[in-house]
């Protein structure tokens, strides 16, 4: 029988329910959004909320993961990421709603980095690639929370129930297998101001991060918002384009770590960079549902492995603890998964959604031009 409080099986649960706990909620936007009669442009300013919150929370998370250990903190957290997601569910009022979501994305932030962190420290230990499995597991557990979204909906589940039924559960389980025992390395680190900028190298590995992330992050937030009301689906049917997504996140990324020994880090960038692009132009000029989803997939594929790119290389960075590398190349990286959104918006509220998410192209190539970048320093 399997060993199900192993260190890496620990790991691939945080992942699962991170995850997971951001599908649940990418799921329900355009019902929260009709709940309080959000516009676009309103919707954007609530989501700057969430920004905000994991912005905040990134140099607290690294630091807190070098003193205190990766797996302690990761495992803490998780626990106030369930609660978060619950009570977004509950906020009666946009003033409260505002404030949940800035705690949600403290929540998501934070498990970001220490997660990181902890995988880093777990691929080490194996001596192969294997972060790029980690973050399928992160999209796997997105894409079938999302798909559970449909069931939810379709069942007339209220947003709080659905909330709390799928987040309490799921973390209770999460948290059980990720007690396995685990000794993370700790140290001291020197304060490097109120965020934690990348600096030197790092700056370019963060860029990509943040083009790569934009692109997540427009997805999850605008995804269903876009086939619900630019190309007129039932709110049903507009959950199918996150999870399309997610599961084509979820495939490259199991063959990620292979595709990488074979091409290396800059070739492999490059070539996703690419098909990002053209996964952009046609959810961008699509007029049905297949069409559209077929530009999701493709963005999907094209995303999928540049996080654990940008992450290995940051945790590989030679002037740099691990918590403080991660934790300010996610400053820009999930910077872009967090601001991204509310910018789309802004662009909509201006010209329209379909023009705002053309601003994803741009940040594609912006990926190929740096993709050399994400190659380790030789020891």
């Amino acid at each position: 029988m399997p060993d199900l409080r192993s260190p890496r099986l620990a790991v691939i649960a945080m992942f699962i329910l991170n995850g997971a706990l951001l599908g649940i909620w990418a799921s329900r936007i355009p019902a929260i959004a009709d709940a309080h009669g959000l516009t676009p442009n309103l919707l954007g300013l609530l989501l700057l909320c969430l920004a905000a919150g994991a912005i905040t929370s990134f140099p607290l998370a690294g630091r807190a993961v070098d003193r205190f250990g990766a797996a302690s903190v990761t495992r803490i957290i998780a626990v106030a990421y369930c609660a978060a997601l619950v009570t977004l569910g509950l906020a009666p009022n946009l003033p409260l709603l505002a404030l949940c979501l800035f705690l949600f994305g403290m929540a998501h932030g934070s498990m970001d980095v220490s997660m990181n962190v902890w995988a880093a420290e777990v691929e080490k230990a194996a001596g192969k690639p294997i972060m790029a499995s980690f973050h399928a597991m992160f999209s796997l557990g997105a894409g079938l929370a999302a798909a559970m979204g449909y069931f939810a909906i379709k069942a007339g589940t209220s947003v709080p129930t659905h909330f709390a039924l799928a987040s309490l559960p799921l973390g209770a389980i999460s948290l059980a297998i990720a007690s396995a025992p685990w000794h993370s390395a700790r140290s001291i680190a020197r304060s490097d101001g109120i965020f934690a900028f990348p600096k030197g190298a790092l700056v370019f590995v963060g860029l990509v991060g943040f083009a790569a992330a934009m692109g997540e992050g427009a997805v999850a937030d605008w995804g269903a918002v876009f086939l619900n009301r630019s190309l007129g689906t039932t709110e049903a049917l507009a959950t199918f384009g996150y999870s399309a997504f997610s599961v084509a996140i979820f495939v490259m990324r199991m063959l990620g770590d292979r595709i990488i020994r074979r091409f290396g880090s800059t070739r492999a960038a490059r070539l996703s960079g690419a098909i990002a692009l053209v996964g952009v132009v046609i959810l961008t000029t699509s007029t049905g549902l297949p069409q559209a989803l077929t530009g999701f997939c493709l963005m999907g594929f094209g995303y999928a492995i540049l996080f654990p790119l940008a992450f290995s290389r940051a945790a590989a960075d030679p002037l740099i603890s691990p918590g403080r590398a991660i934790a300010s190349v996610a400053t820009l990286g999930y910077g872009g998964l967090l601001l991204g959104p509310p910018v789309i918006g802004f662009i909509a509220e201006a010209t329209s959604l379909r023009a705002a998410l053309l601003l994803l192209a741009l940040l594609a190539a912006m990926i190929i031009a740096l993709a050399p970048h994400l190659q380790k320093p030789a020891i």
